[in-house]
């Protein structure tokens, strides 16, 4: 039905996602609280098996509207090399809100389901914050160095909960996912930045670095993603009205080794290699980008 005006798509698609994630929501408010006073953990494993179902259906009926009502085509090269039977850290560059759609849909039912670190101001998002809440999504607390100097004692805490929730992680098969820049691209940012890179905005190594620490041998393989959008940077409105005609994903499998393990906040050697691995990988992004565009 790409047939239709952007504004009457909008309109329908709008309708089914809001209508969609009030009632899959609810769902997974009762689960998350049935799950919280059963007795055993082999209990809370099925909870937690109903959670992800519930949550796997609210991805599958937006993607399949999409499909149904907008004209928008995605390209992905790579995906045959994903199991659902792995533990998978996730990375991507970020450009909109859209790239989470866009990774939900290209990656349901090909790897475990992803696991978003979030700022802790998300949980306050009506209805999304609580479904959050519902999927064990860890919400990281993020303090500025200004305000560190000044409270002291919190020194470490974000990584405290990133440990935390890292341990929880180590249960099942799971895919932790992690925007490496921080944020959505912006050509104001990128030039606040001064980034090196023409179509990206700067990597922040230190959180990977630490959830690969944590879960060590846990983690199989690195899942690298690479989203183009081949027109402007799109809206969230955009994709719902069918105005993006199409996306390019990339995905590249590689494994987990020694070499990328280690102390990144205390051991300067490390962190300079570490530093260096992830700089490659975003000039190897850059350069796959360049070459779409």
């Amino acid at each position: 039905m790409s047939f239709l005006p952007a504004p009457v798509t909008l309109c329908i698609t709008i309708t089914i996602v809001v209508l969609n994630t009030l009632i899959c929501c609810s769902c997974l408010f009762i689960a998350a609280l049935v799950k919280l006073i059963l007795p055993s953990k082999t209990l809370k494993k099925r909870a937690d098996k109903l959670v992800i179902f519930i949550a796997d259906t609210w991805i599958g009926i937006n993607s399949n509207s999409l499909k149904l009502f907008t004209k928008t085509e995605i390209k992905t090269t790579g995906i045959e090399q994903l199991t659902m039977d792995e533990w998978y850290l996730v990375i991507s560059n970020h450009q909109s809100w859209v790239d989470i759609i866009i990774l939900q849909s290209v990656l349901k039912k090909k790897i475990p389901f992803l696991k978003f670190f979030l700022k802790k101001e998300l949980i306050w998002v009506p209805y999304l914050g609580l479904a959050w809440w519902a999927l064990e999504f860890p919400f990281m607390k993020r303090y500025t160095k200004n305000f560190i100097k000044k409270n002291p004692h919190l020194k470490g805490k974000d990584l405290e909960s990133t440990k935390k929730a890292c341990e929880k992680f180590k249960l099942n098969p799971v895919s932790v996912m992690n925007f490496l820049e921080g944020t959505r691209f912006s050509k104001e940012k990128h030039k606040k930045q001064n980034s090196p890179y023409k179509n990206l905005l700067t990597p922040k190594a230190g959180g990977i670095a630490f959830v690969l620490g944590a879960m060590g041998d846990h983690l199989n393989k690195i899942v690298n993603v690479t989203i183009l959008y081949p027109n402007e940077k799109p809206y969230f409105q955009d994709l719902l009205s069918g105005k993006i005609s199409k996306v390019h994903v990339n995905i590249e499998v590689t494994p987990v080794t020694d070499e990328i393990i280690g102390d990144y906040f205390n051991d300067p050697i490390f962190r300079e290699g570490f530093q260096a691995w992830v700089n490659n990988l975003w000039e190897e992004k850059d350069r796959l980008i360049e070459e779409k565009i």
